[in-house]
């Protein structure tokens, strides 16, 4: 019985590859699926629109449906192939910011509609970039991770990703005025 398992342990470095590997497929795929959803299900872009133009983003909540969507797209399925991933943590980061800023009235806890679901989201994309890829990534095989060191991945997926959203909400939230009832 040991020697089965012995022969199918993993070292300390396929036990990182692996464990980096299914957090990047599960979270990256996560954030896909919504973007998928914004283009193919429900009300689709038209749909989407019409709830960002609700919300106050300016504007047009169609540009900000597609943006939305594409990043979610494919932010999600460049993360979950490791491929450009602080760029793809960024895009994250970014949508994840907007989220949780439009849902902050709401508190914190999901349940409620509040703003955790997208932290997490952010800071897995954010650890994900600057743990790096593994070895089991596009931009291993393409070796493209040589330029990978934790405070690149951390200054590009944190800083481009904050600097996006908090620069989309800037130039763009205008939420609508509260209205006592």
């Amino acid at each position: 019985m040991n020697h089965l398992f012995a022969t199918a342990a993993f070292d300390s470095s396929d036990g990182f590859n692996v464990a980096v590997l299914l957090i990047r497929v599960v979270v990256g795929l996560t954030m896909s699926a919504h973007g998928f959803n914004k283009f193919f299900r429900g009300g689709k872009i038209a749909g989407t629109a019409r709830w960002f133009d609700s919300m106050g983003m300016k504007p047009n909540g169609k540009i900000h449906a597609l943006m939305a969507a594409s990043t979610e797209l494919g932010g999600g399925l460049l993360l979950a192939a490791g491929f450009l991933t602080p760029l793809a943590a960024a895009g994250f980061v970014g949508v994840m910011i907007v989220a949780a800023w439009t849902h902050k009235d709401n508190g914190f806890f999901i349940v409620k509609d509040g703003w955790e679901y997208n932290l997490v989201l952010a800071v897995v994309a954010i650890g994900v970039a600057t743990m790096g890829p593994g070895r089991y990534s596009l931009d291993h095989g393409l070796g493209l991770d040589f330029a990978f060191q934790p405070k690149l991945g951390l200054a590009i997926s944190a800083g481009l990703g904050i600097l996006s959203g908090v620069g989309l909400l800037a130039a763009c939230y205008r939420p609508p005025a509260k209205t006592e009832g």
